[in-house]
């Protein structure tokens, strides 16, 4: 016992293991406690069981087992990881547990794989029940059987996988073991339970007495369908419904549902093996088949007649075979072989099934044709035969074929054509019969009803009653319409005995028939597959496996109406329409005519019609016309009055007066009358007659226009062309077709014959007269308006030159849509008029493919030409398939018949040529658009080898693939391509480039589709194993196209289909298909045809009348007809939209209610959080070649919450109407809803650019529209576009502008230029130049144009990223192959010219020499001389805008904005030159709306201002040109504007400060002395605050544009610069007298300030100047001034960002550096007095971002010792001033501890500690004493180089300067060695010089700094232009700089702002990203303003601008190395080795 209290306390799972077997029973009983203990299925304890299972239920113990078993059975119940042990476990009872000989454990075993099977483990268990069935041990098999059994009946035939038990079964019916054989005969019946019928093919081999005894048993089985009685733990809800159910008393209903959908899923052939017989062919098969004796020819047709017996065989190429069949049935002269040809083919059809389809459109044509055999069996056996193909094809594939032997002489073949459309309709459904098919049927039909042979009629009665069944009578009566009555009533009566397969359920009979046992010809279908036919029809009532392929709709619903979707035609026609309500009238005798016209007129009016006097015959006349106008139409003779009228002398008459009469009195009888053609006939010859005659053409065409709306114009308009053609006369003629022009504009293009008018027209052309030639041209373009493209491919072989004007006026055309027909509707019921117009509509566009003449090539594809295509030399295949070329070319459209070509093409498709791969793919995109719809028959044997060829590894040739591939689908319909194995067998290929492919073709065509075939469903487990694939590629795609297959074949189907998965594998893909539902798109409203076939203006023909009319309805007729619409509605709903909702109701009923409301709803900072997710990339960004799906439902998705739910849908119809209207009314809402829209921009031009890709022109045109007004208003807003918003749209706005319409083209032209209102031009730039990379010429060209008016409106300065980049680039498109590119390279090149002068040789770089030469031609040719252009620039901007768009005028109203355009420019120049003067260059984060400035730009939209503006700049400013230093004129007037426009200073002081930076000096000049005038009275001059940092914005740039514009242009007087520098010094030194302004600068301005400054002083071209020591001077003392007074702390922390700028930067002259350390010192020396006034949290900041940029080592690099010096200087001072104190104020510090700034404090706080005794002495000194001690080692070198400088001529003012300045800096410093060796003349005119020096700067502030250092020294400074550097900076190390850097300034700059950064948690703390070197962090002082500036913006912009700039961080830098190639390349070691000196001391 001792033993067994060891194991009495193991833990439960160990006793499950132990090797007693009691241990094991005790661990086993308890743990079926626990388990049953456990309330969480997941809990972590189910998992330490998860390796134990198996042994519990195999344990060698029987006791053991029996308690094992239970354990398991309760674990496999309630745990959760259960599913993973599912094979091991059940393979572990199947071997271990059945072979028990106690029944309990075997129950035990049966019940635990059923609980597998309940937790979704079927397959699994499944699997190993059946390997089960292949144990030698009888007893393991029949527990398997049994088990299975039980799970059938449990579960049912959905979840329990039939297909492979029924394979077993035979096999256990010949087990040796009687029990086996009982349970396999107990399974049986279950299965025929299940699947009834479809059992019997598989189990017909089995031994006869057991098929009796199964016989036996399944006669018993109840007929009641069974039900699933156990459930998934998925079906979990159907199993709530079914218990419900059982307690209601088991009404059967609900389980009907389920069991519709299980019956399709068991068809007899899909659970048959496939049998290969291909290769069991005998080998001589086709020599036999060939040879001359038939009995040999017999053999082999048995041979193979014996292999199609198998009822299913394995897919493959059968091409020869069918080939050599199709060829015994056609040529054989022995009818028996024929027969049993057929029987063959019949046979292969039935074992192939879809997969014969690709072979039928070649033997149905001979079939048909040797229907002229008589003999009874052949006749049968064709008959099979073709019943059997038809069933796996469509008959919309071989329409084609069935159609062109309709007209076959021989009566037998129309007889047998007819009852085999008959048979072919009994298989259709509504839905698969469409109008477009049964047009042309009914119509061969009607021929055939009207045969002369008994036998032909009545088979074509039987195929048109048939049609009436199944269509419907609304589908199918229009076209009967001329069937008269006794025919009509023996179709009627056809119609009722015909029985369909389907089960009647069309919409036509209400009453729904169950599908009763096809009688008469079909049963005669052979093999198995015909039994299932009838026999399924005969059990069930729902659809069949064939009725889901056809209809994927499954059964239509009842009330659907006949005509179900898919037609994309017109709704049903029950109407009265004109072809029923004709009216015929016979001829009349003139005497009878005489007799009743007497009866009706005044007899004096009969006697003088054709009396002698003209007066008399008038006043008749006008007797004639009032009878008229009084009678009534009942009793109106029309007949007899025309012929009294066109009696003697009748059309001849020849005073114009009383003919005027005679023809208004046709028209009026024929508006009043009943007209009829009869009566139309005796006047419309001399209508025609008068039509060209100049006084009565109009009445004679008034009168033609009256009798085509009386006889309908398709009639009337024959009538008339045929009889103006029969005439010579050429004014009748160009009369005639100019009135059929406007006729058909007013009745619209219904039922013209476009055929006959063509060769009418074509004759027309052909005219010598040119007036008849241009009514033509302009007759085709109407024609055009309805018509669209294909039009023009009647006159493709017309005269060049001819058809250049046709082309011409079809491009006028385009663009506009055809005008609403106003005539021709008042005759007949409204209803009937809008739906005949509707449906002929719909023919216009269909026929017009089909009236193309289309030739067959047949003959011409020999098989001398086959075999080039096959030849062993690939040049001999490409000969082949250029003859292929040529032939398809000449031929333009083909017939269907191409013989032998698909087999060849097909061949090539895999040669090894690549070249020639690519071109098979073009041949076959070719023959696509020359076969038209017919191409359908190929699909399967020509277009899924193109599928094949997607997986390429070529990416050219895949993208041709692609595009074949397009251009087919396009002509086809998806259905084709989707219907079969083909597609999946591709998908299956585990090829990523395929996968990828065409998973994305597939995602973006099943969007589209409004059903698809059931065989989707076979791609779906290979879409799952792409979503797994190796390639990251094919993941995505097939992520992306997951939604798109849920939305066909619904969650419920896609997540059944992940059973057969790993279990990893499932969860991940279900987590994918829960994703994927959420994002699942809704099936699209419209038939899916939407867009097939474009044809242009009338875009996709077929669709548009639908929603034409149901608009024309929507607006018209509704109210007033509310029971026309209920009838309507109906029949139009299911072709407009989804089913089921009554599309025309809602709009009329709900319109007010509906679409009062406002359309855009604001959503508050909607915007902001798009822009957000986007940058997040939490949603796609919006950027694509073309729209993808996805992209339009997010944007969709986006929409929903801030656009009008009715202007959405309108939006997102599929239908090009809709956009229109949507347009139409954004339009009408632009203006009263400007802030919706403003809060919407980004979506609404999102939406805008995916109407860009639409191929409809008149979409596009309204879209241009639209932007145009919108992007007025946005200018008028003062709005300025995101960088999101502009990323998104003008890319896309851009590919327009290569649009052929060249109205297009300058819609989008004026457009860009509105653009650079609301979106800097610079910025617009790089995407314009990106525009010229384009492919498309017109676009190149274009974009280089719009690039050259960029230029010159706004200089060079918008050229990105420099100018020499940019010109390189423009340069080279002159050697562009396209002239017009060219050309506008050129033209754009000599705009720069104009602008820049010959700098421009330069910036281009070297070009080749013929194109220089064309340059420089071009520049002799047209260049203007550039004058002082560019100070012109900023003025020429609005003339440029005007010129370019009359609209644009409006919005420069008056000079106000005109200045204030300009202010922008500047600002922008600036910005951009700032970042490429590399004295400082800019960091690369610049605020998205880089003029910011404009938000408080000018808000001059009040009258005053306008009105007030010229006054203030007319002022007389003679007295400014003297040289003061600041003028005094008679300014002083313009003071009392000030006053009067108190009301309005800001924005006058805005317009003011907009022109000081204006490029025109002297309207600078004129503000700045306005300002100073302001700012000098003490009482006006607080009305500048506020303003100052915008002001001071204005007079950097100034600065800038003159030391890189103004001083640069020779022709500018040098005067004029030097005044501006004196105004602009005086103002801004006036200003900073005033401290309360001088401290409104904000540090970002102020930096800028410095920056410009210092840069001016260290201009050596200003020192030249006459004036320049002044202005130097001048510019000393303000920058004393401006360090004294503005706000110390701003002004501080600029100079130390500045200080960190220039360090940083290479090109950055090391005196700029010095002067700003000496300002710092300046700064240091007032500390004492302004410590207290200063944040030095702040500064403290500052200089640890200095020292994080530069640590010491790196400071001690620096060449010189200054900057480390300054900076201990100034950390001396404060800590000295403040003591201890001073590390209180490292707040603003994150990680104090890391920074080095925190470790120098606290040593200086020690040494000051000590020595306070020393160093208390004054900084001053202490500085200078450093200055000494550096300069007494260079005092000499130093002397000497001034004493140089003041002995040159040119340097002497500079030197003495110097020298002044380094005595008085060195006061010992001895000078007299230099003096004493020179003349004694030198000596005293040094000594003169440095006393009159003394004398000037007497009284001046002295800033310690030296005027005359010349930058000469260091190296000249270049001007701007040549001496670029990146606007990406690479920090000095030539390392990149990280994004962390950029967001970490952003950081910076939010502190500095004020703005908190509390959103920016992730953020990486500053350390880590300043670890690297990295660099300076730089407030622009756009950044700075932001806050300032918005005031004046309402609040709402003001959130939204300060909201997105201080989130929006601009990497553009990002990835860009140094500019600088020689400092980046300098010696990488060494960098290399620097930077590891820097890591190491780091650590």
């Amino acid at each position: 016992m001792g033993d067994d209290s060891e194991w009495m306390k193991l833990p439960i799972d160990q006793k499950c293991e132990h090797k007693l077997w009691k241990a094991r029973l005790n661990g086993y009983e308890e743990a079926l406690k626990l388990f049953q203990k456990i309330d969480d299925e997941k809990s972590p304890e189910w998992s330490k069981y998860l390796g134990l299972i198996k042994k519990f239920v195999t344990d060698s113990n029987a006791v053991a087992q029996l308690k094992g078993l239970e354990a398991a059975l309760a674990y496999v119940e309630n745990a959760h990881v259960a599913g993973k042990t599912t094979g091991e476990v059940a393979s572990g009872v199947v071997n271990k547990v059945f072979n028990q000989p106690k029944a309990r454990a075997k129950e035990l075993g049966e019940d635990i794989c059923l609980m597998y099977i309940e937790i979704e483990k079927g397959e699994a268990v499944q699997e190993e029940l059946l390997k089960g069935l292949d144990n030698k041990n009888p007893k393991i098999i029949v527990a398997c059987i049994e088990t299975l059994r039980k799970a059938l009946s449990e579960f049912g035939s959905k979840i329990i996988s039939l297909k492979p038990i029924i394979k077993v079964l035979p096999k256990l019916f010949e087990s040796r073991e009687k029990a086996v054989r009982d349970e396999a005969k107990l399974l049986a019946v279950e299965i025929y339970r299940w699947i009834r019928d479809a059992l019997r093919p598989p189990l017909q081999n089995i031994n006869s007495v057991q098929l009796k005894e199964l016989e036996e048993e399944w006669i018993k089985v109840s007929s009641a369908a069974p039900k699933q009685t156990r459930f998934l733990r998925s079906q979990q809800e159907l199993k709530a419904k079914f218990e419900q159910q059982q307690g209601l008393g088991g009404d059967a209903d609900g389980g009907d549902d389920d069991e519709e959908e299980a019956v399709p899923q068991v068809d007899a052939y899909e659970l048959l093996e496939a049998v290969e017989i291909l290769s069991k062919l005998p080998k001589d098969f086709y020599e036999k088949i060939e040879a001359k004796k038939w009995q040999e020819r017999k053999e082999a047709l048995e041979a193979v007649e014996l292999l199609v017996k198998n009822p299913k065989l394995e897919s493959g190429d059968y091409a020869d075979l069918v080939k050599a069949l199709k060829k015994v049935v056609g040529k054989d002269t022995n009818v028996m072989l024929v027969a049993l040809a057929a029987k063959c083919l019949a046979g292969l059809a039935t074992g192939l099934r879809k997969k014969f389809g690709q072979y039928a459109g070649h033997v149905v044509p001979t079939i048909l044709e040797k229907f002229k055999e008589k003999k009874p069996q052949v006749v049968q056996a064709l008959q099979e035969a073709i019943d059997a193909i038809f069933l796996t094809t469509t008959l919309q594939n071989i329409s084609e074929d069935i159609l062109a032997v309709m007209d076959n002489k021989n009566p037998t073949i129309k007889q047998q054509t007819s009852l085999f459309i008959a048979r072919s309709f009994r298989h259709c459904t509504p839905s698969t019969l469409p109008k477009s098919l049964l047009k042309p049927f009914c119509a061969a039909l009607l021929k055939h009803i009207n045969d002369s042979a008994p036998e032909v009629r009545d088979a074509g009665f039987e195929a048109l009653g048939t049609a009436l069944k199944v269509a419907g009578e609304k589908a199918v009566n229009p076209f009967l319409a001329d069937v008269d009555k006794l025919k009509l009533d023996r179709i009627k009566e056809c119609a009722e005995k015909v029985e369909l397969v389907y089960g009647k359920k069309a919409g036509g009979a209400a009453e729904k028939k169950e599908g009763k046992p096809i009688t008469g010809k079909t049963t005669a279908l052979p093999g198995p597959a015909g039994d299932k036919e009838t026999k399924d029809a005969a059990t069930k009532p729902g659809p069949l496996k064939k009725a889901s392929v056809a209809k994927p709709g499954g059964p239509p619903k009842k009330g659907k109406p006949a005509t179900a979707a898919g037609t994309g035609g017109a709704g049903p026609k029950g109407k009265k329409g004109p072809e029923t309500k004709e009216i015929f009238e016979s001829e009349l005798s003139i005497e009878v005519c005489e007799e009743k016209a007497a009866a009706v007129l005044p007899a004096s009016c009969i006697q003088q019609l054709d009396s002698g006097n003209w007066k008399e015959r008038l006043a008749c006349m006008e007797e004639f016309q009032k009878a008229v106008e009084l009678m009534e139409r009942s009793e109106m003779p029309c007949q007899a009055l025309v012929r009294m009228l066109a009696k003697k002398p009748g059309w001849k008459e020849t005073n114009f007066q009383v003919m005027q009469m005679k023809l208004h009195i046709v028209a009026l009888i024929a508006q009043k009358g009943n007209f009829s053609k009869t009566s139309a006939q005796v006047v419309l010859d001399g209508l025609v007659d008068k039509v060209g005659d100049v006084k009565c053409g109009t009445n004679a065409k008034e009168a033609m226009t009256a009798i085509a709306e009386a006889c309908q114009l398709p009639w009337t308009a024959e009538q008339v062309v045929a009889t103006a053609f029969s005439q010579k006369n050429p004014k009748n003629q160009s009369e005639t077709l100019n009135w059929l022009s406007n006729a058909i504009k007013e009745f619209g293009f219904s039922g013209l014959n476009v055929k006959a008018f063509i060769s009418n027209v074509k004759t027309a052309l052909a005219a010598t007269n040119p007036a008849v030639r241009t009514s033509a041209i302009t007759l085709l373009g109407v024609m055009y308006l309805y018509v669209g493209p294909s039009l023009r491919m009647f006159f493709e072989d017309e005269k060049p030159a001819l058809l250049s004007q046709i082309d011409a006026e079809f491009e006028k055309m385009q663009g506009q849509t055809a005008p609403a027909p106003t005539r021709g509707i008042s005759r007949h019921s409204v209803g009937g008029g809008d739906d005949g117009e509707e449906e002929e509509q719909e023919e216009v566009g269909n026929d017009v493919v089909d009236l193309l003449p289309r030739t067959d090539i047949g003959d011409k594809i020999t098989a001398e030409l086959v075999s080039k295509i096959g030849d062993k030399n690939w040049k001999i295949r490409k000969e082949g398939l250029d003859e292929v070329t040529s032939i398809i070319n000449e031929a333009k459209f083909i017939q269907p018949n191409i013989g032998e070509l698909p087999a060849a093409l097909k061949g090539r498709l895999n040669d090894s040529n690549k070249i020639l791969v690519q071109q098979t793919l073009s041949i076959l995109q070719q023959l696509a658009t020359a076969m038209g719809p017919n191409i359908k028959q190929y699909v399967k044997n020509l277009g899924i080898p193109v599928i094949t060829v997607l997986g390429d590894s070529k990416n050219n040739v895949r993208a041709a693939a692609l595009a074949t591939v397009n251009a087919w689908a396009e002509q086809t319909g998806m259905k084709e391509w989707l219907e079969g194995e083909d597609l999946s067998e591709e998908l299956k290929k585990e090829n990523p480039f395929l996968r990828q492919e065409l998973l994305g073709w597939l995602a973006e065509k099943l969007p589209a589709l409004r059903s698809v075939p059931s065989d989707l469903l076979l791609c779906v487990p290979h879409l799952y194993s792409c979503l797994e694939d190796r390639n990251g590629d094919v993941r995505k795609k097939a992520q992306d196209a997951l939604p798109f297959f849920m939305m066909h074949l619904g969650f419920e189907k896609m997540a059944k289909a992940t059973g057969k998965l790993k279990p990893t594998s499932k969860d991940q893909v279900l987590a994918m298909l829960e994703k994927a539902k959420a994002n699942m798109p809704a099936k699209p409203a419209p038939p899916a045809k939407a867009s097939s076939r474009g044809v242009g203006g009338a875009a996709p023909a077929k669709f548009q009348p639908a929603s034409a009319f149901a608009d024309d309805l929507g607006s018209n007729t509704m109210e007033s007809k509310p029971d026309l619409k209920k009838a309507k509605a109906g029949g139009l709903s299911s072709k407009t939209k989804v089913q089921g909702k009554k599309v025309l109701s809602k709009p009329s009923l709900k319109e007010d209610d509906d679409k009062s409301g406002p359309i855009f709803i604001i959503v508050p900072n909607g915007k902001e959080q798009r822009m957000r997710e986007e940058k997040a990339l939490k949603v796609l960004k919006w950027n694509f070649t073309t729209p993808r799906d996805e992209y339009i439902e997010q944007l969709k998705t986006q929409m929903s919450t801030c656009v009008a739910k009715w202007l959405q849908d309108e939006m997102f119809h599929a239908d090009f109407q809709h956009h229109n209207k949507a347009l139409s009314v954004m339009i009408e809402h632009l203006e009263s809803e400007k802030d919706g829209v403003i809060s919407c921009l980004d979506l609404i031009l999102k939406w805008l650019t995916l109407r860009f890709f639409d191929t409809n022109t008149s979409v596009l045109m309204k879209a241009l529209e639209y932007l145009k007004l919108l992007f007025n208003l946005l200018s008028q807003e003062e709005y300025h576009l995101t960088e999101n918003e502009a990323s998104s749209f003008i890319p896309y706005l851009i590919l327009k502008v290569g649009e052929p319409k060249d109205v297009i083209r300058k819609d989008v032209r004026a457009i860009l230029n509105r653009m650079c209102l609301i979106y800097p031009a610079s910025k617009m730039f790089p995407f314009i130049m990106e525009g010229t990379k384009s492919k498309n010429s017109k676009q190149r060209a274009e974009c280089l144009e719009e690039l050259g008016c960029l230029v010159e409106s706004y200089g060079m300065n918008v050229c990105q990223p420099t100018p020499g980049k940019a010109l390189k680039e423009m340069a080279t498109h002159i050697g562009d192959r396209d002239n017009t590119v060219r050309n506008a390279a050129l033209n754009t090149i000599v705009t720069v010219y104009n602008v820049h002068g010959d700098q421009v040789f330069k910036l281009i770089g070297n070009l080749s020499e013929k194109d220089m030469s064309m340059l420089e031609e071009r520049i002799k040719r047209s260049a203007k001389r550039p004058s002082s252009a560019p100070v012109r620039q900023a003025e020429e901007k609005p003339q440029r805008t005007q010129n370019m768009s009359a609209n644009a005028s409006m919005m420069r109203k008056g000079q106000a904005e005109d200045m204030s355009s300009k202010l922008k420019i500047m600002y922008r120049t600036y910005r951009i030159q700032n970042r490429n003067m590399g004295s400082h260059p800019e960091t690369t984060h610049t605020v998205p709306r880089e003029f910011q400035l404009d938000l408080d730009e000018i808000e001059n939209d009040n009258g005053t201002v306008r009105c007030e503006m010229p006054a203030l700049v007319q002022h007389k400013l003679d007295d400014i040109f003297e040289p003061v230093l600041i003028p005094e004129p008679k300014i002083r007037a313009v003071s009392p504007h000030f006053d009067d426009m108190h009301s309005n200073t800001a924005s006058t002081i805005n317009f003011v400060i907009s022109q000081v930076a204006s490029g025109d000096i002297n309207t600078s000049i004129q503000a700045l002395t306005q300002i100073d005038e302001v700012l000098k009275q003490e009482d006006k001059a607080e009305a500048m605050s506020g303003h100052i940092d915008q002001f001071l914005i204005a007079t950097f740039m100034q600065l800038r544009l003159i030391y890189n514009t103004h001083m640069a242009d020779e022709k500018l007087d040098k005067d004029e610069i030097v005044r501006l520098y004196s105004c602009i010094i005086g103002s801004m030194i006036t200003l900073f007298q005033i401290e309360s302004l001088a401290r409104e600068a904000s540090t970002g301005v102020l930096k800028d300030l410095m920056h410009g400054l210092i840069t001016l002083m260290l201009d050596s071209r200003v020192e030249d100047l006459e004036e320049g020591e002044q202005v130097i001077r001048s510019v000393n003392l303000l920058v004393v001034k401006v360090l004294e007074k503005s706000d110390q702390t701003n002004i501080l922390s600029a100079l130390l960002v500045l200080l960190q700028d220039s360090l940083l930067a290479t090109a950055s002259s090391p005196k700029f550096s010095e002067l700003v350390m000496k300002c710092l010192w300046r700064m240091v020396r007032l500390l004492p007095e302004t410590i207290n006034s200063i944040n030095l949290d702040r500064i403290l900041l500052d200089i640890h971002i200095f020292m994080k940029v530069f640590p010491k080592e790196k400071l001690k690099q620096c060449k010189s010792e200054f900057p480390i010096r300054t900076l201990k200087t100034l950390l001396h001072t404060l800590c000295k001033l403040k003591g201890p104190k001073i590390l209180d104020h490292l707040t603003m510090i994150d990680n104090k501890n890391e920074s080095e700034l925190e470790a120098h404090l606290c040593r200086l706080m020690k040494h000051t500690m000590e020595q306070t005794g020393k160093a208390d002495k004054d900084t001053e000194k202490g500085a200078s004493r450093i200055e000494e001690k550096a300069s007494k080692a260079k005092v000499n070198d130093i002397l000497a180089e001034i004493f140089k400088k003041i002995g040159s001529k040119e340097n002497t003012k500079e030197g003495l300067a110097e020298l002044y300045e380094y005595k008085k800096k060195y006061s010992d410093a001895d000078i007299e060695p230099f003096l004493k060796n020179s003349s004694q003349f030198f000596q005293s005119y040094v000594e003169r010089g440095l006393r009159l020096i003394e004398t000037e700067r007497e009284g001046k502030g002295r800033i310690a700094t030296s005027t005359g250092i010349s930058p000469q020294m260091e190296g000249t400074c270049v001007p701007a232009s040549t001496h670029t550097v990146s606007s990406s900076i690479g920090n000095t190390n030539g390392e990149e700089v990280g994004p962390s850097v950029y967001l970490e300034r952003l950081k910076i700059l939010r502190q500095r702002c004020g703005l908190d950064n509390a959103k920016q948690e992730d953020r990486p703390p500053l350390t880590s990203l300043l670890s690297k070197p990295t660099l300076p962090t730089v407030a622009s002082s756009t950044d700075m303003l932001h806050s300032k500036l918005s005031q004046l913006r309402e609040s709402r912009e003001q959130y939204q601008h300060l909201d997105l700039d201080s989130n929006q961080t601009h990497s553009s830098g990002i990835g860009t190395t140094l500019a600088s190639p020689s400092s980046a390349a300098a010696n990488i070691d060494d960098l290399k080795k620097r930077l590891e000196r820097i890591k190491s001391s780091r650590k």
